[in-house]
């Protein structure tokens, strides 16, 4: 993606999120988050990592059809960014590039966007939650897997996910 359109992406979804009015939530960390996507019924759930020397935070995405997908984030190493990946059936153990590839749905930075609509990097473990999540292009990704469609999820999600909740 362009500088200039994933300027335009975060600009126009934190003017959308800035009119979103959001239920007020006691502060919570972020790998016990729980976030909403209302069109879609799509959901975001982070869960502990633990300690990782490449793995920064863990989250599941769960879709319609009872479609559950692994998530993780790494911070890359030439620039610092929380890089995302949303994973289906990837196997396990230590995989090639290709098998890496091929079972992965979406990746991308993700963004957090405060209460006022101020976008900033997802912040790591331990951190309180930011009220929404911007996942760029996560929406047209999904739409364009193998998991998507008659035998897969039908409701494809948007880039924004507004947090909803707090996991015990």
């Amino acid at each position: 993606m362009s500088s200039a359109l994933l300027r335009q992406t975060l600009t126009a979804a934190g003017c959308a999120l800035t009119v979103a009015a959001t239920p007020a939530l006691a502060s919570c960390p972020l790998e016990r988050a729980t976030y909403g996507d209302t069109p879609s019924g799509a959901r975001l759930e982070f869960t502990p990592t633990g300690e990782g020397a490449t793995v920064t935070n863990s989250f599941r995405l769960l879709l319609d059809h009872d479609m559950v997908f692994d998530g993780i984030v790494m911070w890359t190493a030439d620039v610092s960014r929380p890089y995302g990946i949303v994973m289906n059936k990837c196997p396990e153990g230590d995989v090639t590039g290709e098998e890496l590839s091929a079972c992965t749905l979406w990746e991308g930075v993700i963004y957090a966007v405060d209460k006022v609509g101020d976008v900033t990097l997802l912040p790591a473990e331990g951190s309180d939650a930011p009220n929404r999540l911007l996942l760029p292009d996560l929406g047209p990704s999904l739409a364009a897997s193998t998991a998507y469609g008659v035998d897969g999820f039908q409701n494809i999600p948007s880039d924004v996910f507004t947090q909803d909740g707090c996991q015990e």
